[in-house]
């Protein structure tokens, strides 16, 4: 089935190679960007700063393994999917935002993450909008569909 073929309904394709990063959250239709514009939309409203911030704490069974892992080195996979898992509350956080103040869009979309004494901090903020499509010839991306 061709991209233009696709129903807008269908989950979008994951590469196999990130699948287990478990970097995509489901965004209800809002469109999420870093860049400062959408290509082929126009901003209508401005709804103003958002941010959506969580705080994940390690057990202490997994902060001693993962102490003794990076003795010998390589990626310490349990922090990396507790980051992820912030990320994607961040984000998630966000778009209820931008949804409860009507918004169909969050541009500029910015992360800030720190340790605040062993617990792991994140922040996704950016701008909430409300923008149309004025080029029609730009393809309309289906957002992911949670199948569990």
């Amino acid at each position: 089935m061709s991209s233009s073929t696709k129903p807008q309904n269908q989950q979008a394709d994951i590469p196999a190679s990130i699948q287990d990063l478990h970097c995509f959250t489901e965004t209800n239709g809002v469109i999420t960007t870093t860049m400062f514009d959408v290509p082929g939309y126009r901003v209508v409203k401005v709804l103003g700063a958002i941010y959506g911030i969580t705080v994940r704490s390690r057990n202490w069974a997994a902060g001693m393994s993962m102490v003794l892992k990076s003795v010998v080195g390589g990626e310490l996979k349990w922090f990396t999917n507790l980051l992820y898992s912030a990320r994607n509350d961040a984000i998630s956080r966000i778009v209820a935002e931008t949804q409860s103040r009507g918004g169909n869009a969050v541009i500029a979309l910015r992360f800030d993450a720190g340790d605040m004494g062993g617990f792991a901090q994140v922040c996704a903020y950016g701008t909430a909008a409300v923008i149309e499509k004025i080029d029609q010839s730009v393809e309309t991306h289906p957002q992911l569909i949670r199948t569990s």
